[in-house]
């Protein structure tokens, strides 16, 4: 199988944390909707990243879709359990930590733009959003060890790729400050090989 994707994007490498973990073959092409001449929709038509592109040619787009997919085409490592409500909350973690990606990532675009065009309401807005989700995520964490209690999961690979975001565009956050058992889930996802191979580059 082939992945699609750069090395900044957070939703990629939640891809790349779940292949590594899963420990599933694959190659790794990088291109990206924002390079000049790239090819991404013509894979994808919503023209994103990541797409994972299947043996059989099947393509397989949104990284939501892309991890639940390879969760459970290998039987080793499970990242999502079978139990409904604790499915369920991981994937609440899960939308929870891209919708941080989200506005993190409209910051960053808006702020690109020329100053005379930026919105100031808009940004605030976003960063409004990802204020609150850390105060979520961390009230949600308290003092356990995982996102899901005692054990290592998707969503501590969701909200991982969430965090380091932010430590890549935004280090003026202080999260780690603000909620020391986010730093310290970090600094635990941080010492997986899946991590430490896929911190964003650029």
């Amino acid at each position: 199988m082939k992945l699609i994707g750069s090395l900044t994007s957070p939703y990629v490498r939640k891809a790349r944390v779940v292949l590594a973990e899963k420990k599933i073959d694959y190659d790794f092409e990088l291109d990206s909707p924002w390079t000049p001449g790239n090819e991404v929709a013509n894979v994808n038509p919503l023209g994103k990243i990541p797409v994972l592109i299947l043996d059989d040619d099947t393509v397989l787009f949104d990284s939501r879709v892309i991890v639940e997919y390879l969760d459970n085409v290998a039987p080793n490592n499970k990242l999502m359990p079978a139990s409904n409500r604790e499915r369920c909350e991981v994937k609440r973690w899960e939308a929870l930590a891209d919708g941080v990606c989200d506005a993190a990532a409209l910051v960053f675009l808006e702020r690109k733009r020329p100053a005379a065009q930026q919105s100031t309401d808009w940004i605030a807005r976003q960063e409004g959003k990802i204020i609150r989700s850390l105060e979520f995520m961390s009230g949600q964490l308290g003092e356990h060890s995982w996102c899901m209690g005692s054990h290592f999961s998707l969503a501590d690979v969701t909200v991982g790729c969430a965090l380091g975001y932010l430590v890549f565009r935004f280090p003026e956050i202080d999260w780690q400050v603000k909620h020391p058992n986010l730093a310290r889930l970090y600094n635990k996802v941080m010492q997986r090989p899946a991590f430490v191979d896929t911190v964003p580059q650029g």
